[in-house]
């Protein structure tokens, strides 16, 4: 769905919250998903029981983010595998912020919808009753036969056509709670630093440590924190503000139960965080996992510092052979300041607050319009952009279209091949620094007078 102001997602915004979409099999559900989104990504077919597991997507309406979870159909006395769909539709309840139930109006309210009505009722969450496939003004009667099951004003949609849609999504932007664009230029107080990684690497020891106290639970057990915990914390003579998240297992499709939602939360703590700081165990070989931790940070275009824990459990022959970990796996992010660090007995933990503004004093640089174009003349002339097509691109002009993180535009008079985008990437951080901070380079080809 377009938003109707014209309105861009704003940097920083706050964590987004959760809309869970729920109904009995093939009311339409997962149509009206693809309404919300402006875009076909639900899988949908004339068929029931399509859609089994939770399944997340982004969504926006009148510049507001929020998370939208298709669940497969919900009926409270299903058995199999149905009744495993079901439970998968009540987590996705539990854990959402408000509800969109979904009702076929031509069929009007079944034994199942009342079932559900009364499971909706002890969840004690708000929710947005739809009365779908009403496609026209002699549907209205049906769906105001709705009101029975005493959740209030059924809305009226065709999810198949959009009739009624953005109406509907005003009523779902009521039913959520608030999550006010936060800018960063704008924003007082502590600075936000998200504190991720994958499970058991002490992400919550560390941030004890740090606070001198037992303020999170810790346990040799991985995956102990489940739910974001946000702490003033004073490091280097300055106070900050820590979100110890919950571990990251696993992608978040492949995830189950309160750790599929604590994967979700860790996401919306970065987006939330001006700065992450992605825990590694120094002891263990790069994972994957912790490369998907460092790749979440990076696509949210957070500074990034990169710190190695429990560096007393390294021997020598663990630290060359980390060296080569670190130039084979982390190569796309060697501009991150890296620290070698003990939570349990504090070594180094002092030079965390350097390397935290280390990296965003990288992320909020800014670099002149003047200066980066004879910057940028001065470095075609050495190296030109290669030959595509038999023509010479040329590059006309460059702006820095923002920062937070750093993003530059190229004017061009053609194509540029993405080698040497990352070539202009590269020598910008050479000659400019943005140390701890992703950049974008983007390119936009002057179209021709015709």
């Amino acid at each position: 769905m377009t938003d109707p102001d014209g309105s861009g997602l704003n940097e920083g915004a706050a964590a987004q919250p959760v809309l869970a979409v729920v109904g009995r099999p093939n009311v339409g559900k997962s149509t009206l998903v693809n309404r919300i989104l402006g875009r076909r990504e639900a899988v949908v077919e004339d068929v029931p029981g399509v859609t089994r597991d939770r399944v997340t997507y982004d969504a926006q309406w009148r510049g507001r983010r929020f998370t939208v979870v298709d669940t497969g159909g919900w009926d409270p006395d299903a058995v199999g595998i149905q009744k495993a769909v079901a439970a998968q539709a009540e987590v996705a309840v539990s854990a959402a912020d408000a509800v969109l139930f979904v009702v076929d109006a031509n069929v009007g309210a079944t034994d199942s919808d009342e079932a559900v009505v009364r499971v909706l009722r002890k969840a004690r969450k708000p929710v947005v009753l739809v009365a779908n496939k009403v496609d026209d003004e002699r549907g209205e009667a049906d769906a105001a036969m709705l009101w029975s099951l005493g959740l209030g004003e059924p809305h009226p949609v065709s999810a198949l056509h959009g009739r009624g849609s953005g109406d509907l999504l005003d009523v779902i932007l009521d039913a959520l709670p608030e999550t006010p664009a936060e800018r960063f230029d704008e924003q007082a107080g502590p600075r936000r630093v998200a504190l991720v990684g994958r499970p058991n690497v002490g992400k919550s020891s560390l941030l004890n440590r740090l606070l001198g106290e037992d303020r999170v639970v810790v346990d040799s057990v991985a995956g102990t924190t489940r739910d974001p915990v946000d702490s003033l914390v004073e490091v280097g003579g300055e106070l900050w503000r820590f979100v110890d998240t919950a571990g990251l297992r696993r992608r978040v499709a492949h995830a189950s139960g309160a750790e599929y939602y604590s994967s979700l939360r860790t996401q919306g703590a970065i987006d939330a965080a001006e700065v992450a700081v992605v825990l590694l165990d120094a002891s263990e070989p790069i994972s994957e996992q912790d490369q998907r931790v460092i790749g979440m940070a990076v696509d949210a275009g957070r500074a990034l510092v990169i710190a190695f824990n429990k560096w007393d459990l390294v021997d020598e022959d663990r630290r060359p052979q980390l060296a080569k970990e670190i130039e084979r796996e982390l190569s796309r992010v060697q501009w991150a300041p890296r620290l070698n660090l003990s939570a349990l007995s504090g070594r180094a933990v002092d030079k965390l607050a350097p390397a935290l503004h280390t990296a965003l004093e990288g992320w909020e640089t800014r670099v002149p319009t003047g200066k980066l174009n004879s910057w940028i003349g001065e470095l075609v002339a050495q190296t030109p952009p290669p030959v595509r097509s038999g023509k010479q691109p040329k590059i006309l002009f460059a702006t820095q279209a923002g920062t937070r993180p750093p993003r530059f535009v190229l004017f061009t008079s053609g194509f540029l091949e993405a080698g040497y985008r990352r070539f202009v990437e590269r020598r910008l951080r050479e000659d400019f620094g943005f140390a701890g901070s992703p950049i974008e380079v983007s390119v936009k080809v002057r179209e021709k007078n015709r």
